[in-house]
């Protein structure tokens, strides 16, 4: 029987293979997933339906079940306007609130891009948070001795 929360066997799976140093992404909804991560990374799809679930949701049940040392946040493009450059991303703030003492990099939105495309990027899943920069790049820690 297994403790703790996450009980999704492909993303236990996933992460088990996933060491230290491996990347996780967690996309939003409008992520582009196809050709926005390495073809070798395991997908993991938790998009159900529009807001179900959302990439705080899987990041409160994944942080237990994973050290992590750094996480990445998506951030507007420098020639972002209107829409696509919001004043304020909130969904950046629930992540720093959960995960206190993780060092935080934000990462305008071409250069998140590339650096989820790279083969250090393990894991992907999916979800169908409609928010925008929503998306968050984990860094795998060192699980702490006992």
């Amino acid at each position: 029987m297994l403790y703790g929360p996450l009980i999704h066997p492909e993303l236990l799976s996933a992460l088990g293979r996933s060491g230290h140093g491996g990347k996780l992404l967690i996309t939003d909804g409008n992520y582009p997933v196809t050709s926005g991560a390495p073809a070798s990374a395991d997908r993991v799809y938790l998009n159900l339906a529009p807001g179900l679930l959302t990439v705080s949701q899987i990041l409160d049940v994944v942080r237990q079940a994973i050290p992590i040392e750094r996480a990445g946040l998506m951030v507007p493009a420098d020639d972002a306007t209107g829409a696509e450059r919001p004043d304020s991303i909130p969904a950046h703030d629930e992540y720093r609130a959960a995960l206190p003492g993780v060092a935080f990099d934000e990462i305008t939105r071409w250069d998140f891009y590339e650096a989820a495309r790279a083969s250090d990027v393990t894991v992907v899943i999916v979800s169908a948070d409609q928010r925008l920069y929503a998306n968050l790049l984990l860094t795998v820690g060192v699980r702490a001795g006992s």
